[in-house]
């Protein structure tokens, strides 16, 4: 008789939070976000005086917010650029396993990355506050600070899902960068433009959610945004990595 013995869900999670921490792309990554995250910082407290903890922390999570995306493409298509895949589903058949503990470090990282924004800011919040000599403001408000957690969180998951729907990082990449630009022009087409901007543009439709104001009318066009970028393109991809011939 032939035992087959299952490979524990937390291996898994180990093995591909591992990844986001000690391979080359994983490092450069990480540098490079931590140093724009604190040139945008020093940047705003200093030259412009900015002495507001939630605003510099909101400053840090722009570099965040364009990275971790990218991050979380480069982890779901690394299978099929790396031409593992083989390897990885003989070792777990299951893909769905693997597809989800490749996408859980990735969200987890937007939500600490968020809290490493909060650290950075502090001492610059004290530092600008000293330098340009004006009073810090150290209140944060919990809704705001939950809503921007939540935009991060979406956005790392539009990436994800980006990345699935495609398997090929540099299409989805580029896809993921370009859209913002391509919504910028088409919110200058009129009330048209900016109705369909307010609708599948998830970047237009978070904003009620990063401000903390949130309201029914909101929320409805978020979910949408958020099925448009997130949930079908998810989906879709999930059956393609499911489906899909390894060789």
């Amino acid at each position: 008789m032939t035992t087959t013995h299952r490979i524990p869900f937390g291996t898994l999670l180990r093995v591909e939070t591992r990844k986001l921490l000690d391979t080359r792309t994983s490092v450069i990554m990480t540098g490079v976000l931590a140093a724009a995250a604190l040139a945008l910082v020093a940047g705003r407290g200093l030259f412009t005086g900015t002495a507001d903890l939630y605003t510099l922390a909101n400053t840090a999570g722009i570099a965040m917010g364009v990275l971790l995306p990218v991050l979380g493409i480069l982890t779901v298509t690394g299978e099929w650029s790396h031409r593992t895949a083989l390897t990885t589903f003989t070792l777990e058949p299951r893909r769905g396993r693997v597809l989800a503990a490749q996408c859980l470090p990735v969200l987890a990282a937007a939500v600490l990355a968020c809290l490493a924004a909060l650290l950075v800011a502090v001492p610059m919040t004290a530092l600008s506050a000293a330098v340009r000599g004006v009073e810090a403001t150290w209140g944060l408000d919990v809704a705001r600070l939950l809503g921007w957690t939540a935009t991060s969180v979406l956005s790392a998951a539009e990436g994800l899902a980006m990345g699935m729907l495609l398997m090929n990082a540099p299409a989805a990449i580029v896809i993921y960068l370009v859209t913002p630009m391509v919504w910028s022009f088409v919110t200058r087409l009129g009330p048209v433009g900016a109705t369909l901007a307010e609708w599948l543009d998830l970047n237009t439709a978070g904003n009620a959610l990063m401000d903390g104001s949130m309201g029914a009318g909101d929320a409805a066009r978020l979910a949408a945004a958020v099925g448009v970028w997130v949930v079908i393109p998810m989906a879709v991809g999930v059956l393609r990595v499911l489906r899909k011939d390894v060789q």
